[in-house]
């Protein structure tokens, strides 16, 4: 073992991307959750602090998907040792950007760089699921996935995530209302049943996304960057939604639908200058319902989660 305490950084992410409930992924860069670790004699986690947040957060490990994913780590590698925790938010809590799990991605890096044996960034990916089922309910990977590998990724219950291709030189817009969407409460949304010819719709459109990728064919990806299975169910949950998306198409977005479960909207586009008037267009169409917001621009092959000291 070469140090004591680590530093780590996950990165946002938008969950779903439109076409892939909770399967697809995206990285994306500008925001995220930073986290200390130090390896401790003491069996367990202590989570110490936690910093940067406007919503009062578990200090219980057990009840803190960074807590949780890092007791996950020391059952299963059957650890004789327990590591102390400080955990700073960067992103919104309800935000749709994927906080909880970054905390829980950023301290499994931090605590892997402290194992005398470390892991690739696949073999934390466990480890992140059983975080993020504390603030999901589920072992949803659409979020954790994208942190811990970067860019795009498919993640397929606990099978292990693939990173997919994405077309050179496109870019992704998130933008954040300032407002919370609590996931549980957009998952109630989906309560009610569906039908099979839903289904059967939703699916070509992620077949058609997949394939779009693959070949790099934009006009492919125009056509099927689309959700008319969740998105319906969600879209008056997000102040303004409607306007929002309409805003990002007639700027020339090649798709745009609610990220992971809101507020937040995304938006695929051509270029990095073409993105920034997509986001400028969403803006001002959340400030005419009323809310501030804040937007980031990314390319679509941003970096995963990442040691900083």
């Amino acid at each position: 073992m070469s140090r004591e305490r680590a530093r780590a950084f996950a990165p946002a992410s938008i969950g779903n991307v439109a076409v892939g409930f909770d399967i697809l992924g995206l990285a994306i860069e500008g925001a995220g959750d930073s986290v200390s670790v130090t390896r401790s004699e003491t069996p367990g986690v202590r989570i110490l602090a936690i910093r940067g947040s406007d919503h009062a957060l578990p200090l219980d490990a057990e009840n803190n998907t960074a807590g949780k994913a890092l007791l996950a780590m020391i059952d299963v590698l059957g650890l004789d040792y327990g590591f102390d925790v400080e955990i700073d938010k960067g992103i919104a809590f309800g935000s749709g950007m994927g906080g909880s799990a970054a905390s829980a991605v950023a301290a499994l890096v931090a605590a892997n760089a402290l194992l005398d044996k470390p892991l690739r960034a696949e073999g934390l990916y466990p480890f992140a699921l059983e975080g993020e089922a504390v603030a999901s309910g589920g072992k949803h990977g659409d979020n954790v996935a994208p942190m811990l590998l970067g860019g795009l990724v498919l993640a397929v219950g606990e099978d292990p995530p693939i990173r997919l291709n994405t077309p050179p030189g496109l870019c992704s817009v998130l933008v954040h209302p300032h407002c919370v969407l609590e996931t549980r409460r957009a998952r109630a949304a989906l309560a009610t049943p569906y039908s099979l010819s839903e289904f059967v719709a939703q699916s070509g459109h992620l077949a058609r996304f997949l394939v779009a990728c693959q070949r790099g064919d934009i006009d492919l990806l125009r056509r099927c960057l689309r959700d008319d299975l969740v998105e319906p169910r969600r879209a008056a949950l997000v102040p303004g939604f409607q306007e929002v998306k309409a805003a990002a198409l007639t700027s020339g977005a090649l798709g745009a639908s609610i990220s992971g479960a809101g507020p937040s909207v995304f938006a695929w586009c051509l270029s990095t200058a073409h993105a920034q008037v997509v986001a400028q267009a969403m803006q001002a169409a959340f400030a005419e319902n009323g809310l501030d917001s804040d937007s980031f621009v990314s390319s679509l092959d941003a970096p995963g989660a990442r040691l900083l000291d």
